[in-house]
């Protein structure tokens, strides 16, 4: 209660109501005035205490840290009683046992649970014995039954086992006396927990008291209140949990969509959480004045969790296309047949040449070691024009004028079929071959490109509160650049926050370094870097964040722990 509410009852207690014009006799007035005054006194009583119930009320109401909140009510139970220990037991999740969450005695110096960071070592409170209801315990019992237990002595009851009460007492030199347990019921009427207070101590005397009846409707009407205000606070923890994980699966889901890039998300989490706590830390400029708080750090990790949710509408072939001839299956595997029939066909050619000069007789060995010769020639040469279509499938090889022209005069041969002459190569296989870098042709970049304008189309359609409301726009700018050439939308520095700049570096580096990316080798530490510093100068990453990421080395905390030892080559 505030101070002028506690003012006020103070002058209302001490203005009697004289009745002495109404009544003659001396003594009745005396009497009635008595009467008046203890009945005013126990009515401002009441008032104080409804008043104090409706402040912790409120305060239970609002509280949203729940470790906050179970220290609260016991707290505040123990304010309104005068009691001078108490303990919060809150049923597990499996509701087969109570848990001590808060314990508390004045006498002894003990505050453990909650805030205080000191845990409790005793052992959970089993409901059930061999399947039998735990009667026994007095804090198990009044979670069994929902009812009240009042003590006036504990060691004056032979209802309940309190041998754990009292070999307490006998290890500290406590003395425990009353006790009052009241169940925490939730708005379904539902046990949540268990409250148990310890030692009711008289105001004036100081010495420990039975809890009053009074204390205890009070109690129970606090428990009522600290109850749904628990209810309220797991509710909207389990709430905030099952979409954690509920955005944890999709991402899953989409590493697991492709075995090539299995984990990067959760790496690109790690990487971009590592950066921005550095941020924090960082007392100079250009980061002496950003300061992420705990929201915008949730904002930016679900940003982080969800960047790649677009990739679920890109086609599998296109994202996992190690070679430039993949599509759902490496087609280097048909050119190879194509070229082994082709092989065979010379070999049957040079066969029918033998067999025309046999008919002819005479002696005609040194025409058919000419043929022979000339098939191992053909061979020869066609072989090592497939190893060379099969050098230029991979992605290490960069595509000169030289070889684009080798692949184009490749492709003009032909060879005869059923339904006329055929290429050597299709148009498509040239085409692909063609790729100068890389293993995706334009087109194929375009469709990979459109997983961020993917991503933000589906974040915008989740109905993300206030504080998370930044998470599309984090998520899908990933991949914008400083100079404007990035995609979806083109952006420029003046329009990218700090959060997508951070996403942008972790997802880059990531990338790079990743080990796990069966068509390439393992890249080392010193050429990620190398990479990152020529974005760096091309205006493709932020300058800062990078200067961060070098200079607080965060590039060696993320390599020791996720990368190979021989990769890390600084």
């Amino acid at each position: 209660m505030n101070q002028t509410n506690q003012n006020m009852n103070n002058q209302d207690r001490n203005q009697d109501f004289d009745v002495g014009h109404l009544v003659d006799d001396k003594r009745l007035r005396h009497l009635l005035n008595t009467v008046i005054r203890e009945v005013k006194d126990y009515a401002l009583d009441q008032i104080e205490h409804i008043k104090k119930l409706t402040d912790i009320g409120i305060a239970l109401s609002v509280e949203k840290d729940i470790i906050h909140l179970l220290e609260m009510i016991v707290d505040e139970a123990r304010s309104l009683s005068n009691a001078d220990a108490g303990t919060l037991y809150i049923l597990n999740k499996e509701k087969t046992h109570l848990s001590f969450e808060i314990l508390q005695n004045d006498t002894m110096g003990t505050r453990l649970g909650g805030t205080s960071g000191k845990p409790i070592s005793l052992p959970e409170v089993p409901l059930y014995i061999e399947q039998k209801e735990n009667y026994s315990n007095v804090s198990s019992y009044v979670a069994l039954t929902g009812k009240r237990i009042n003590i006036k002595d504990v060691y004056e009851t032979d209802r309940f086992n309190l041998t754990g009460t009292r070999k307490y007492d006998a290890s500290t030199g406590y003395r425990s006396k009353s006790m009052l347990v009241i169940p925490l019921k939730n708005h379904e009427n539902k046990i949540i927990g268990v409250l148990q207070l310890l030692n009711a101590m008289d105001e004036e005397t100081g010495k420990v008291v039975a809890f009053s009846s009074e204390y205890e409707d009070l109690i129970v009407s606090l428990a009522s209140q600290a109850a749904i205000a628990l209810t309220n606070v797991q509710l909207l923890q389990e709430l905030k949990d099952l979409f954690y994980s509920f955005i944890k699966s999709i991402a899953t889901a989409i590493d697991e969509k492709s075995p090539y890039t299995g984990g990067h998300i959760n790496r690109v989490v790690a990487l971009t959480m590592m950066i921005a706590d550095e941020i924090n830390k960082c007392q100079h400029e250009p980061f002496k004045d950003v300061q992420f708080d705990e929201h915008e750090l949730d904002e930016l990790r679900i940003a982080a969790w969800m960047h790649d949710v677009g990739k679920v509408t890109t086609p599998e072939y296109v994202v996992d296309k190690s070679t430039k001839l993949e599509t759902i299956m490496d087609r280097i595997y048909f050119v190879e047949t194509r070229f082994q029939l082709i092989e065979k066909m010379f070999e049957n050619q040079a066969l029918q040449q033998k067999i025309s000069v046999l008919q002819q007789g005479h002696d005609q060995q040194n025409k058919i070691r000419q043929i022979e010769a000339e098939l191992v020639l053909k061979i020869a040469a066609l072989r090592e024009e497939f190893s060379f279509i099969k050098s230029c499938n991979r992605t290490g090889e960069f595509m000169s004028d030289d070889k684009i022209d080798r692949i184009k005069e490749i492709s003009r041969k032909t060879y005869p079929s059923t339904t006329g002459p055929q290429p050597y190569l299709t148009e498509n296989e040239v085409e692909n071959l063609c790729i100068r870098k890389g293993t995706l042709l334009q087109t194929e970049r375009e469709i990979i490109e459109n997983h961020a304008r993917m991503t933000l189309k589906i974040t915008e359609q989740l109905p993300f509160p206030e504080k998370l409301s930044r998470v599309p726009e984090f998520a899908s700018g990933h991949h914008e650049k400083l100079d404007g050439s990035g995609y979806p939308k083109g952006l420029s520095a003046a329009d990218l926050p700090w959060q997508s700049r951070i996403m942008a570096i972790a997802d880059v580096f990531e990338a790079l370094t990743a080990k796990d990316r069966p068509y390439k080798e393992p890249m080392k530490l010193s050429q990620a870097l190398k990479i990152l510093g020529f974005m760096k100068k091309d205006q493709h990453i932020d300058p800062d964040i990078y200067d961060l990421f070098i200079g607080q080395k965060l590039y060696l905390a993320y390599a020791q722990k996720e990368l190979n030892d021989e990769q890390i080559d600084l």
